[in-house]
């Protein structure tokens, strides 16, 4: 389908909307229910509806922006990200999917062409959970993985109600946030957060699924000393925290899948008591964030923790417990989307390669409900959740049409 799609249209796009927030380093703060989120949404609402299309707002701030199709019988396409951002986060993540959507609906609207089912731009509210924890609430909500008492109770470092800062900036709507589950397909852009794709001079990731994740705490239990006390016989819990830490890494790149593909682990949060320079510490916390697309693997990750802190404690005369806070299960995209977006590419003539993505986006709630696919766009070294994350005005381009091709061949072009 030949439609006035414009990369600069689009370019041009994302650079007003990251004036909204810019940072004197060239990246974006606009978190979540924020004047400047309330700001963002203004805009977005304004260019969607200079083109036709009604705006829906639902009980926890999720944007619906619709275009009628012909066949009102039928389920609506949905293209969807978030214009939220991380205090210190850049132009593009999240962004370019918002507004790669709204120039589908620009470029439609100009051909004077009517699709046989409506069209729905999607704006979710607080994907990233920067401000409000757990991250992707919107999508969580409407699709029924949390509650919206538990996400309008949500606070934040402050104390602010996520409800309440909802209705303070004017976004909190009287749709049903369910409403967004009869959808018949959801599409989602997005930068790839990795470099793979740079790497391997690809323009197009063709998103097949979404890692399985499984969330740790781990609590270490020793005995206070002084540190100038003897070191032996001591019961330090920091010392016993440090080498289950450093065998997280080597427990995650020895899970290696028949495809040669090793899981992920992180630790990315840490707290020490009594935090004192000359005390040993009688308790550490920290955080595991463990990823693997074989759930086998992945389980055999976690037990394979566990059993390297029972003979951790057990050497070192500690209490180690590892609690499980949080499972996502490997999340398969919709093969008949994959498969659209893929043929896209190759039609366009754009190198392209297949891939799961290793991060949660709205699109893995939503793929848990509705037939889902994502799309991935380069970015320059996998920067991104950063000032300095970047990508250029053709990698956007061929993101673009690919999105627009694959939405179109779903959505289905009238016939006069």
């Amino acid at each position: 389908m030949n439609i006035p799609l414009s990369g600069q249209r689009l370019w041009d796009s994302l650079m007003e909307m990251a004036r909204i927030g810019g940072t004197a380093k060239g990246g974006c703060n606009r978190q979540t229910l924020t004047d400047l989120d309330s700001e963002g949404r203004h805009l977005l609402r304004r260019w969607a509806e200079a083109v036709g299309c009604t705006l829906s707002v639902d009980r926890v701030g999720n944007m619906a922006l619709t275009r009628p199709g012909r066949d009102a019988s039928r389920k609506p396409v949905a293209i969807g990200s978030h214009l939220d951002t991380q205090p210190t986060g850049g132009k593009f993540d999240g962004v370019l999917g918002v507004l790669a959507g709204l120039e589908v609906l620009r470029a439609v609207h100009e051909a004077g062409i009517e699709t046989e089912a409506p069209l729905v731009l999607i704006n979710w509210t607080n994907e990233e959970g920067a401000r409000f924890s757990p991250p992707m609430m919107g999508s969580g909500a409407a699709m029924g993985m949390f509650t919206e008492a538990e996400v309008l109770a949500t606070q934040d470092p402050e104390g602010k109600v996520f409800g309440e800062e909802l209705t303070r900036i004017g976004w909190k709507g009287a749709a049903d946030p369910a409403a967004l589950r009869d959808l018949g397909a959801y599409f989602e852009l997005h930068i790839e957060q990795g470099a793979l794709l740079e790497r391997a001079g690809k323009d197009v990731g063709v998103v097949t699924h979404a890692l399985a994740q499984t969330w740790y705490d781990v609590v270490v239990e020793g005995e206070e000393a002084h540190g100038g006390s003897p070191m032996a016989g001591r019961r330090d819990a920091m010392m016993a925290a440090a080498p289950l830490i450093a065998a997280i890494e080597e427990i995650a790149l020895n899970a290696v899948s028949p495809s040669g593909e090793p899981g992920r682990a992180t630790v990315g949060r840490l707290t020490v008591y009594p935090d004192s320079r000359n005390i040993a510490p009688s308790r550490v916390w920290f955080s595991i964030d463990t990823r693997h697309g074989d759930p086998d693997l992945l389980a055999k990750m976690g037990g394979e923790i566990r059993a390297r802190a029972t003979a951790i404690a057990a050497a070192r005369g500690v209490k180690i417990t590892v609690a499980d806070f949080w499972h996502s299960p490997l999340t398969p995209f919709d093969p008949a989307l994959v498969g659209r977006v893929r043929d896209a590419a190759q039609r366009l003539g754009l190198p392209h390669m297949d891939m799961p993505t290793g991060i949660g986006h709205d699109a893995v709630y939503v793929a848990r409900r509705l037939p889902t696919t994502m799309i991935f766009c380069p970015c320059h070294g996998g920067i991104s959740h950063n000032e300095a994350e970047s990508i250029t005005p053709a990698w956007a381009e061929a993101g673009l049409r690919v999105l627009a091709d694959a939405v179109l061949a779903t959505a289905g072009v009238a016939k006069n």
